[in-house]
């Protein structure tokens, strides 16, 4: 009988090729499934730590986890308007919300901040660069309570606010001169206005709620859109309001920040929220001058896009 040749290159006893190739097919299969398996397992010890340690080990896209003892402002940038949110390690408030187009740049900077509810949502004023990116807010997170002036409006943005208020029937409140917002590490004394305001219905800026913020041995003071006589009401009410950090009343308008009043305030930094090139040519050259004849350092959101602060109670530092 003629003897099978075997294939040349192959020594005796060597396994089929077809079986060699299943047998390296099966290695890599299982070498393969450990990988998937090990892949597996990282992705889910990830998901397990960002569900119990996220908000302090990834805490989003504006970056920064809060000791107790100290409290962020950002100066978000709205265009022309005026958003601010103030938060601590636990609690948060939101100060007006900029124009109804900028709703979403309000929202998506709260909710990269960890922000999922407000103790205190503040309308200083009904004009729409204050309160038209408030309706979203309102709709969409958790909040403990409204606070605005006894002043209406008559502009469908003004109708919209009230609606999202009703509709999640959120308490409000008027508040009057002395009354203090406190969650927390966070205190807010009300300055002004005068309730009821002396100032005719349609005066709305000199209507603005005026809060200063203190902590520890540091203080801001937040102004809305209050004009001289607001802020000449302010002086006569012997209220203090000398402050660290002011913010610019009205974004710069020359009808704001009079001498007397920067005088009394006595800020070191200042933040104007103001659009880049807007149509009224805020901030007005007499304000910025009044401001840097004092020394007084000064932080725009036009330039700077978004200003945070941070306060220990101790020192203030801008990021």
């Amino acid at each position: 009988m003629p003897q099978r040749r075997r294939p040349p290159g192959r020594p005796p006893g060597a396994a089929p090729r077809r079986a060699v190739r299943r047998t390296g097919r099966r290695r890599r299969r299982r070498r393969g499934g450990r990988r998937f398996f090990i892949a597996m397992l990282f992705v889910l010890a990830f998901a397990l730590v960002y569900y119990f340690f996220g908000d302090r080990i990834f805490p989003g896209a504006e970056g920064l986890v809060l000791a107790h003892d100290e409290i962020a402002v950002s100066f978000i940038d709205v265009g022309q308007g005026e958003s601010i949110l103030i938060r601590s390690a636990n609690h948060a408030v939101l100060i007006d919300g900029g124009e109804h187009a900028q709703r979403n740049a309000v929202l998506n900077y709260l909710r990269d901040a960890g922000v999922r509810r407000l103790d205190y949502v503040v309308a200083t004023h009904p004009h729409s660069d204050h309160i038209g990116g408030l309706v979203t807010v309102l709709s969409q997170l958790e909040i403990g309570r409204v606070v605005m002036p006894d002043v209406t409006h008559t502009t469908d943005t003004f109708r919209r606010f009230l609606e999202a208020i009703d509709n999640r029937n959120i308490p409000v409140t008027i508040p009057n001169p002395g009354d203090i917002l406190r969650v927390g590490i966070i205190e807010l004394t009300v300055i002004g206005p005068p309730n009821p305001h002396p100032w005719p219905d349609t005066d709305l800026n000199n209507a603005s709620i005026v809060l200063r913020l203190a902590h520890g041995r540091t203080s801001v003071l937040f102004t809305g859109d209050a004009e001289y006589q607001l802020e000449r009401w302010i002086l006569d009410s012997d209220a203090i309001i000398s402050s660290s950090v002011l913010n610019v009343g009205h974004h710069g308008s020359r009808t704001s920040t009079s001498d007397a009043f920067l005088h009394a305030v006595n800020p070191r930094a200042a933040v104007i929220s103001v659009g880049a090139n807007n149509q009224f040519g805020h901030p007005h050259r007499e304000v910025t001058d009044r401001l840097n004849a004092r020394g007084v350092t000064i932080f725009r959101t036009d330039q700077l896009g978004t200003v945070r602060m941070i306060t220990d109670g101790e020192n203030i530092y801008f990021r």
